[in-house]
């Protein structure tokens, strides 16, 4: 993977268009989660608590599923058991949160990700944002959530991720 032009965005190749590298944004979010869950880290520190924004949710249950596979298979040369006792996908529950803005995947997969796990943003101004249409591309990606759920994903995930008294 190579990062062109100094730029710490992910590419392909250096000559790849702009598009390449804004595609594949999620990929640094991927490398850090796997790094965090194989790390030792969260189990040393269970108070810890991690946020992605601008990656998207949809790549959530590929990692955790592969990393627990990884943690499963791979035991004899990964060296990760002493460091990380339990499936790593084990300390992402209540500790990993995702932001989203556009994921027709990641809602597709909402299940599995966790509707605790998630919040929604708008990043305004941002060039690959949805404003000024945010509200229109929330209510298409919410049409089939109950209103609990929406309430969870737009305000109190966030609420209780940054430990925020709001007085209600």
């Amino acid at each position: 993977m190579h990062s062109g032009s100094g730029s710490k965005m992910p590419s392909t190749s250096l000559d790849a268009p702009p598009a390449v590298s804004s595609t594949l944004t999620h990929e640094l979010a991927e490398g850090s989660l796997a790094d965090w869950l194989f790390s030792g880290l969260l189990v040393r520190y269970p108070k810890v608590k991690i946020t992605y924004s601008e990656g998207q949710i949809g790549w959530i249950p590929y990692i955790l599923a592969r990393a627990d596979r990884v943690w499963e298979h791979n035991r004899g040369w990964a060296d990760v058991q002493s460091l990380v006792p339990e499936p790593p996908s084990t300390y992402y529950w209540g500790r990993v949160y995702g932001c989203f803005f556009d994921d027709a995947a990641g809602m597709a997969t909402l299940d599995d990700i966790g509707a605790d796990q998630v919040t929604f943003e708008t990043d305004y101004p941002h060039a690959d944002g949805t404003w000024p249409h945010s509200k229109a591309v929330a209510e298409k990606l919410f049409a089939s959530l109950d209103d609990g759920t929406v309430r969870k994903i737009v305000r109190d995930n966030t609420i209780r991720l940054f430990e925020l008294d709001l007085g209600s």
